[in-house]
């Protein structure tokens, strides 16, 4: 055999060695990533807990108790939701932040989720995804101005907000006239309301409620309904495997009845959406 055919030889010997390995690679790194999927069929930042982001200041939805401990309707009905995805409670690591932080730290992926009555829009769902609603209410104005009656009677008023929520949007988009004022949260908020820093505040229904209960002289001036952006939990664009799971979990507990009954504990007396309760036969 001449030396040039020998070459030709170990060239092709060695470009059908190439395919080999390349194959190899290929199937292993497909073998690797349908593990991995299987291993954390949620895509969660740690596989065997859920990190989420909520508030400590949003009674009854999220809050911190005198020790420590984060409860409300919507941290017991999360805790809920996901015991049906195989997490028991001490599984998920809750951890308190303002609210404008929330959702930017779920696209970063510092938590697998947010939890705090967050109104679904479509301007957050160009950064971060939701799941189903599981809550809709009204946004009220809480003052301790007998003036104020209406929403007109905001207008020239110093009126408080919590940066990044729906009252914020709601309230830039019609409240003319009226001097917005962002605050972090409902704490530093209601402590500007009571020193006469601002003229009345604009937040939950039943965080008002809870405010007017513990500052008597603080009344629920004007409700107006919010039904058209329901709390959902806030997920990493993109993670469709847990917000799938999530919603499938939300329909069970509304279906069985867990929603009803921790609606019922947090907010006696309020109105509740036949959306949400069990169908009827």
């Amino acid at each position: 055999m001449k030396m040039s055919e020998i070459l030709k030889c170990l060239k092709a010997s060695a470009r059908a060695v190439a395919v080999v390995l390349a194959v190899t690679v290929a199937a292993a790194g497909t073998a690797i990533n349908a593990q991995a999927a299987e291993d954390n069929p949620y895509g969660l930042i740690d596989p065997n807990a859920i990190s989420v982001g909520t508030m400590g200041d949003a009674k009854p939805y999220a809050f911190t108790t005198a020790d420590g401990e984060f409860s409300g309707f919507d941290i017991e009905f999360f805790l809920n939701v996901v015991e049906r995805l195989g997490f028991k409670k001490d599984q998920v690591v809750f951890t308190g932040q303002e609210f404008a932080a929330l959702m930017p730290s779920v696209a970063n992926q510092r938590f697998d989720v947010a939890v705090a009555a967050i109104g679904t829009t479509d301007a957050r769902k160009k950064t971060v995804d939701f799941s189903d609603g599981y809550l809709a209410g009204y946004l009220s104005v809480l003052t301790a101005d007998p003036g104020i009656t209406t929403a007109e009677g905001l207008k020239d008023k110093r009126l408080g907000v919590v940066q990044g929520t729906l009252q914020e949007l709601y309230a830039q988009k019609h409240f003319e006239g009226t001097a917005l004022v962002k605050f972090p949260d409902n704490n530093s908020a209601i402590s500007a309301l009571n020193n006469g820093t601002i003229d009345a505040h604009f937040l939950d229904y039943e965080a008002a409620k809870d405010y007017g209960t513990r500052y008597p002289k603080l009344k629920i001036a004007v409700n107006i309904p919010s039904f058209d952006a329901p709390a959902g939990f806030v997920i990493r664009k993109g993670n469709d495997a847990f917000r799938k799971a999530l919603n499938t979990a939300i329909h069970a507990a509304m279906e069985d009845g867990t929603w009803k009954k921790l609606y019922e504990k947090w907010f006696p007396g309020s109105p509740m959406p036949d959306d949400y309760l069990p169908k009827k036969n």
